[in-house]
């Protein structure tokens, strides 16, 4: 299979099922997958960023060698879907500690951007917390900022993600466990 003729199209999930399928036990395919990610052209690095998206857990953990790589791209990232989904990609990893500061920056700027997808704006707060969960100065930050954001000025999912992420906060546990939970059954 052509990976970047495939990638370079309109997708379904029969086409992501079919690049899943054909680089999960490939380390080779599964590299040029990722480089594919990083391409400069739009919708090849879009696709591919979905395709990895739908990496099991067992294949997301070849991203975490990676995570500064995805972090990078994220930071310069100007398609919205995109950064969307490298967002879900770094969610699905456990955080560097001590965070990258500039990383952290991005997520706090961007939850709180009325200019950026409502998607972006949720996993924007969930992976702040992440990063801010073992450092408790961060954390507190983290929580005004939370709760200085006006309730009825947030969308349903930005709003939810608000609300579990405060939950989480109050109970000192992780999201992301929650997710593994769900990947999982």
């Amino acid at each position: 299979m052509n990976l970047k003729a495939r990638l370079s199209r309109r997708m379904g999930m029969y086409d992501i099922q079919a690049i899943i399928f054909i680089v999960q036990n490939d380390p080779a395919r599964k590299q040029e997958l990722y480089e594919y990610l990083l391409d400069p052209d739009d919708k090849i690095g879009y696709n591919a960023a979905w395709a990895m998206t739908h990496f099991s857990l067992h294949d997301n953990k070849w991203l975490y060698d990676k995570q500064d790589e995805l972090a990078d791209a994220l930071l310069t990232c100007e398609h919205p879907g995109k950064r969307r989904l490298l967002l879900t990609l770094l969610y699905r990893q456990p955080m560097a500690h001590p965070p990258r500061m500039d990383l952290l920056d991005f997520c706090l700027e961007r939850m709180i951007s009325k200019r950026e997808l409502p998607a972006v704006q949720s996993l924007c707060m969930k992976l702040a917390y992440e990063l801010c969960r073992p450092i408790p100065e961060l954390l507190q930050e983290l929580k005004i900022t939370l709760e200085m954001m006006e309730h009825d000025a947030l969308m349903p999912s930005t709003r939810s993600a608000r609300k579990n992420v405060l939950k989480a906060m109050q109970k000192g546990t992780s999201l992301q466990l929650n997710l593994y939970r769900q990947i999982n059954y």
